[in-house]
């Protein structure tokens, strides 16, 4: 999926759950920050965008570890020990990202090290991509509508 459509998502996960929070100045940038994370090693990838960093460069984006609920799992537990007002909307915003990349063609290795995929088949930027950015969006906007208005 798009970059557009993980924040989307991760917006509307972050609105939900706003209501229920304490630290609600955090939340939603930490979600939509940890929603973003997984996309930075496509980036970095060769057919990444950022040129000058082609050092980083590998056939798999940082060889697939950022796409693993185990890296997702690790930093949560790492933040509750150290930041516990982050590890939530940190494995909120990581795990919606590496859920919805699962149906892509380049998919997720779930638990690294184990080498099992989980692939599917809709393309980053085709039409059901799209649809799914439009649906949340509007998702966004009923649940900013239900906060804030």
């Amino acid at each position: 999926m798009l970059l557009r459509t993980h924040l989307a998502i991760g917006l509307a996960a972050a609105l939900y759950f706003l209501p229920h929070i304490t630290h609600k100045a955090s939340f939603v940038p930490v979600v939509l920050i940890a929603s973003s994370l997984p996309e930075l090693g496509k980036m970095f990838s060769s057919k990444g965008i950022i040129k000058i960093l082609r050092v980083l460069k590998s056939p798999q984006p940082l060889g697939g570890i950022t796409r693993t609920y185990t890296v997702c799992i690790l930093v949560s537990l790492a933040l509750a020990f150290t930041y516990p007002f982050l590890a939530f909307p940190f494995f909120l915003g990581y795990s919606f990202n590496l859920f919805i990349n699962a149906f892509t063609p380049d998919g997720i290795t779930p638990f690294w090290p184990l080498k099992k995929k989980s692939t599917g088949r809709v393309s980053p930027g085709s039409t059901i991509d799209y649809t799914i950015f439009i649906i949340f969006l509007f998702f966004d906007v009923a649940l900013f509508i239900k906060l804030f208005l």
